[in-house]
């Protein structure tokens, strides 16, 4: 018999932001592509049949800050999202080379990117790098396939020089790059964020996780927050995105009895812990900072004997998350409009993967049941906006044609059900059931990713709502 549709999702409610839709409808899928959106589709028509009613069917979640490198996140990470409702994700922080390894052994099916992270005494000499320092970074990070760089301030800060330069640099080469704000005068706070918007210059940037610099260390949070929102409207270069974890992630390596990273310095100061190694231990074992342990196929935050355990045995190079996000801000920076009507805050993201807090779909439809967010306005800030910051112009929307990306989630529960990507399904029902990964990349790193094993799927950084208004 010779079927029209590869696949067909039968009376699923389809909202989708890009062409204002949401009611019951089908989805019909044929060679990777949607090709038809309408009632009553004929199911003999189609190869495979999944009747999804009272669910919702919307475009595959894209999630623009994530971690699943072998420097943090690990092999679980692709699993981790898949099971998360998650189709396309960026890794924030790379090794670029490492995660293109992990993809081709681990992959769970999804698109993922990758830029490059900037840290001295690793990928760079020292805190304060010269230009030419920085373009050798950033040529390499291009030719393994990364998209740009990641300037990881809040934990291993540059130089106010060295972070404009970078900043200036990439923008320079048409590349992307995204800043953990922070620098050696202000870490990650709300003055390190303002400092970051001052050298961004009116430049393009991805100001990570805006929830981040709101937390109350300097001024009371709502004050930060509105002065965050304050910045991102007056400076429309800037992407962003925001998630609603309670929790974070950082790391855990201890080098000479303390804590590498600031920002694993400054949460155990909000625990009223030492800002050592010794502190450290001591919060694990108290609960307020909980390690990311393997268990069960996944990563789990853990506490007490048996996670200093865990962390000892690797030498404490491992992640630690700690609960210092504040809930009305999370909120806030979710929903806020600029005068526009437009979202202050582009994207809802998890700065998840390996590091447990996956919770765009638990979370977020939260805020649709309070009517906080209408689910088109979910589908604009977890699929739409951040598949045009990409450049990805064939995913994040049900235009004829589009990729069949597609999230199937549970409103009542609040839960991913099913997800595909290229029509392919890669998640069923929690059972992660999809294989490689596509490596969304540039010209530069094209055949490098097929040296890899991987399939690329280029994209022009320059032609993206990265530089371009979304």
């Amino acid at each position: 018999m010779a079927y029209q549709y590869d696949l067909l999702l039968k009376n699923g409610t389809v909202a989708d932001y890009a062409t204002d839709r949401e009611e019951v409808m089908d989805v019909a899928i044929e060679a990777g592509k949607i090709v038809e959106i309408a009632a009553g589709l004929n199911p003999t028509q189609a190869r495979e049949v999944f009747d999804v009613a009272g669910q919702y069917v919307v475009p595959g979640i894209i999630d623009l800050h994530t971690h699943f490198s072998n420097w943090v996140g690990g092999r679980y990470g692709h699993k981790m999202l898949a099971l998360a409702g998650v189709t396309t994700a960026l890794d924030m922080a790379g090794p670029v080379e490492g995660v293109w390894d992990l993809a081709r052994e681990y992959g769970a099916g999804l698109n993922i990117a990758s830029i490059e992270y900037v840290r001295p005494e690793y990928t760079v000499p020292d805190d304060d790098p010269s230009e030419v320092q920085l373009q050798a970074l950033l040529d390499r990070c291009l030719r393994q396939g990364g998209l740009g760089l990641k300037l990881l301030g809040g934990h291993y800060p540059l130089t106010m020089e060295a972070t404009a330069r970078a900043i200036e640099l990439v923008n320079r080469n048409r590349a992307y790059v995204a800043f953990h704000c922070g620098t050696v005068r202000n870490g990650s706070n709300i003055d390190g964020f303002l400092d970051a918007v001052k050298l961004a210059n009116g430049l393009s940037l991805h100001v990570a996780h805006i929830n981040s610099y709101t937390r109350g260390l300097k001024r009371s949070y709502m004050v930060e927050v509105e002065e965050a929102l304050q910045a991102l409207n007056d400076n429309p270069a800037l992407r962003s995105e925001s998630y609603l974890s309670p929790m974070n992630g950082t790391s855990a390596k201890c080098s000479q009895g303390v804590p590498e990273s600031l920002q694993t310095q400054t949460n155990l100061s909000m625990g009223g812990f030492n800002k050592t190694e010794a502190g450290l231990e001591e919060a694990i074992r108290s609960g307020w900072a909980h390690i990311n342990m393997e268990e069960g196929g996944r990563m789990v935050l853990a506490t007490g004997s048996k996670a200093v355990a865990y962390w000892r045995a690797r030498g404490t190079d491992a992640t630690v998350s700690f609960k210092v996000n504040p809930a009305e801000p999370r909120l806030r920076l979710a929903v806020a409009k600029r005068p526009s009507g437009a979202f202050a805050v582009d994207c809802i993201s998890t700065d998840g993967g390996g590091i447990p807090r996956n919770v765009i779909v638990s979370m977020g439809l939260a805020l649709v049941k309070l009517q906080a967010l209408t689910m088109k306005e979910f589908v604009q800030k977890t699929s739409y906006n951040p598949a045009r910051i990409l450049g990805l112009a064939q995913k994040g929307h049900f235009r004829p044609g589009a990729d069949a990306d597609i999230s199937v989630l549970n409103l009542d529960k609040q839960e991913p059900v099913m997800s595909l990507v290229q029509g392919n399904v890669i998640m069923y029902n929690g059972f992660v059931c999809g294989k490689g990964s596509q490596a969304i990349t540039t010209e530069a790193g094209a055949d490098f990713i097929k040296a890899k094993g991987l399939t690329p799927l280029v994209v022009d950084v320059a032609q993206s709502g990265f530089y371009q208004p979304i």
